[in-house]
C-alpha cells in the first residue's frame, strides 16, 4: 500500500472516531503507528520554524512541518467527517451496542501491542500504567458540571477539546459535553457566530502548538515511560467503550438528544436480552477488532524486518 495512502485511510478512520463521544482520533493514530509523526508535526513551531517563515523558504518551512503527511491526514479526516461520519452516528443510533464492541476490541488490542513494545518493562511503566488507567477513567465517569459561558470559557474550552483530541482515548467533544459547553460551541458553528467560533478557534491552536510540544518532548526524552501512561489513559477509557450500558441521562443539544451519564451492565442485564444479539455477535466484534490491530502490527513488523534485512 503506498504511504500517501495509509496516511489517508488512517485519517478517515480518526474523522470516523471522533465522531462517536468516548473514542479520540489519538487513539487511532497510536492503533495505525502514526502518532509520534503526527504529533512531531504538529510540534514544529520553534525558532527554526519562525525564521523560515520570515525569511521566505516556505518550501524548507513545509518540509518541517511535514506538510504532505499532514494535508493527506487531513484530507482524509474531512472525507470522513462529511461523509461517513454520518453512517457511524448511524450505526451509533441503531446499533450501540456492536459499535462500542468494535471499538473495545481496537482498543484492548492496541494496549496490548503498545504494552509489549516497551522493552525492559519495570515497576515504574507498572506506577505510571496505573495512573494512566486511574485518570482515563475517572475522565470517563464525569458528570456534567455547567460553567458560566463567556468568551474566556469559550477560548479555554477550545484549549481543553483539542488537547483531549490528540491524546489517546479521550473525546474532546465528550469532555465539551461534560463542561456543559458543547451546546454552545455547536450553536454557535451552525449560526456562524464569527466572535465565538474565532475564539474557540485561537484556544484551539494555542492548546494544539503547546501541548503536542509538550508530548514530542515527552516521547522523544522519556518514550517508554510516556507510552506507558499513554496505554493506561487508554485502558481507562475503556469504562467509556463498555458496550452494555444503559443511558440514566441525557442532555438536549438543539434537536439532539445527548447521553451524559450511564449505568454500565453485564450483556444479559440488557433491556429484551438476547443471547444472538446482546452477547455472540458483540464478543464477535470485539474479537474482529481485536484481530485487525493485531494483524495490521504483524504486517507493520513484517515490513519493518524486511526492511532492516535490506539494509544490512
Amino acid at each position: 500500500m503506498p504511504k500517501w495512502l495509509k496516511t489517508y485511510l488512517s485519517g478517515v478512520l480518526m474523522g470516523a472516531a471522533d465522531v462517536v463521544p468516548g473514542v479520540s482520533g489519538g487513539t487511532i493514530a497510536f492503533i495505525v503507528g502514526i502518532y509520534d509523526r503526527l504529533i512531531g508535526a504538529l510540534s514544529g513551531v520553534n525558532l527554526a520554524s519562525i525564521k523560515m517563515l520570515f525569511s521566505g523558504d516556505f518550501k524548507g518551512l513545509w518540509r518541517h512541518f511535514d506538510g504532505n503527511f499532514l494535508i493527506v491526514l487531513l484530507l482524509g479526516i474531512a472525507t470522513s467527517i462529511f461523509g461517513i461520519a454520518s453512517l457511524v452516528t448511524e450505526l451509533l443510533v441503531s446499533y450501540p451496542v456492536w459499535l462500542w464492541s468494535f471499538f473495545f476490541g481496537l482498543i484492548i488490542a492496541s494496549a496490548y501491542v503498545l504494552v509489549t513494545d516497551i522493552e525492559q518493562f519495570t515497576s515504574k511503566h507498572g506506577m505510571l500504567l496505573v495512573i494512566g488507567a486511574m485518570a482515563g477513567a475517572a475522565l470517563s465517569l464525569l458528570v456534567p458540571v455547567p460553567v458560566s459561558i463567556n468568551l474566556f470559557m469559550v477560548f479555554l474550552a477550545g484549549m481543553i477539546a483539542i488537547c483531549a483530541m490528540i491524546l489517546p482515548g479521550i473525546s474532546g467533544s465528550f469532555l465539551l459535553l461534560m463542561m456543559g459547553m458543547y451546546g454552545y460551541v455547536i450553536g454557535a458553528i451552525k449560526s456562524l457566530d464569527l466572535v465565538v467560533i474565532a475564539v474557540f478557534a485561537c484556544g484551539a491552536v494555542l492548546g494544539l502548538l503547546s501541548f503536542s510540544k509538550v508530548l514530542h518532548w515527552l516521547l522523544l526524552k522519556a518514550k517508554s515511560l510516556t507510552l506507558a501512561l499513554l496505554t493506561g489513559v487508554m485502558l481507562g477509557a475503556l469504562v467509556k467503550v463498555w458496550p452494555w450500558k444503559e443511558v440514566v441521562a441525557y442532555t438536549q443539544v438543539g434537536d439532539k438528544r445527548l447521553p451524559v451519564e450511564e449505568q454500565l451492565l453485564l450483556p444479559w442485564q440488557m433491556t429484551d436480552f438476547e443471547v444472538m444479539v446482546h452477547l455472540i455477535v458483540p464478543i464477535g466484534l470485539v474479537l474482529l477488532g481485536a484481530v485487525s490491530v493485531l494483524l495490521i502490527h504483524y504486517i507493520s513488523l513484517q515490513k519493518r524486518n524486511q526492511g532492516h534485512n535490506a539494509a544490512l
